[in-house]
């Protein structure tokens, strides 16, 4: 089984367009510490040809131009995108559906039943699809009982609920609900071997806690550094937490989480990177501290074999 990282950075890119922060100067300006990144996505395949797209970002018609695997060109019209599945409603993990709309065929969406709600009431990219290809969708199980997308006989996806938050035009946004949320747990079930991704994680309970550590591959939030970088460089009034997200640093951070795991052979990987955070800088002190503790960056076209 593969996995390939397509987008790593979190809503708005990076360089986000319209910040002038020093990562996103830095980019501009073609320093050679820092990488430019598109949104958050990630895709699987079990044969190199057909793939489930996790997230459908804004950024994927880059995405797909920048992955010869996902263009196999079997037909005069073809895509190597099998499936979609949605971890939640943000704009940046589902505007991306929009721009999939020259199927022939409904396109096979799996997603929990909020998030549908979402995508078929107060931001109604379900109905506008209806207008094109069709959407074909089914609900994810939020019971812990594995599921699988068609072509991927041998892989197996099982749904985290996670505490993170709901999209502003949700109206579970001041109270998420189960379902608004999920990590995925993603198994090989020829070897056994299983991926933990959960780019959106605002606490980690036991539940969580407990697929990460069953996992060998962890792509996890990595969103801020600290609670309050926004609040810091003057971007926003809220804190990483109010956003839905683990920061890295401090006592009860990402960091002190991943280290706290029993497994030495998991592969530790954040995700989801804000354009301010100062880990995206190959030479910053917040990486080398990263690095110390055995956890990488992700950045666009990462493989994994697992």
């Amino acid at each position: 089984m593969q996995l390939k990282v397509l987008g790593s950075s979190a809503g708005g890119g990076f360089p986000q367009w319209n910040c002038n922060c020093g990562n996103c100067r830095a980019v501009r300006r073609a320093d050679p510490a820092v990488t430019a990144r598109t949104q958050s996505s990630i895709c699987v395949s079990e044969n190199g040809s057909d793939w489930v797209l996790i997230n459908a970002s804004p950024d994927i018609l880059q995405q797909v131009r920048t992955t010869p695997e996902l263009c196999p060109a079997r037909a005069p019209r073809d895509s190597g995108i099998a499936a979609v599945m949605l971890i939640d409603a943000q704009i940046d993990h589902t505007a991306g559906l929009l721009l999939l709309r020259e199927r022939t065929a409904p396109l096979p969406l799996y997603a929990t039943e909020p998030v549908w709600q979402d995508l078929s009431t107060r931001f109604p990219i379900g109905p506008m699809l209806d207008h094109y290809c069709g959407v074909d969708h089914h609900s994810i199980p939020l019971e812990g009982a594995p599921f699988h997308v068609a072509g991927l006989d041998a892989t197996s996806f099982t749904a985290i609920p996670l505490e993170s938050a709901a999209p502003p035009y949700s109206p579970h946004r001041h109270a998420p609900e189960p379902g608004d949320n999920i990590g995925l747990l993603i198994r090989n079930e020829s070897t056994g071997r299983q991926a933990f991704y959960a780019p959106g994680l605002g606490r980690i309970d036991a539940r969580t806690r407990e697929a990460m550590q069953g996992a060998d591959l962890l792509l996890v939030d990595g969103t801020f550094w600290r609670d309050d970088e926004m609040q810091r460089l003057g971007l926003s009034p809220k804190s990483a937490a109010e956003m839905g997200h683990l920061a890295q640093s401090g006592p009860h951070g990402m960091i002190s989480h991943l280290d706290a795991l029993a497994s030495d052979t998991c592969r530790k990987v954040l995700i989801h990177i804000n354009n301010t955070n100062p880990i995206l800088r190959d030479d910053s002190p917040e990486r080398a501290e990263l690095a110390h503790h055995g956890i990488e960056v992700a950045h666009d076209g990462m493989t994994f074999n697992f």
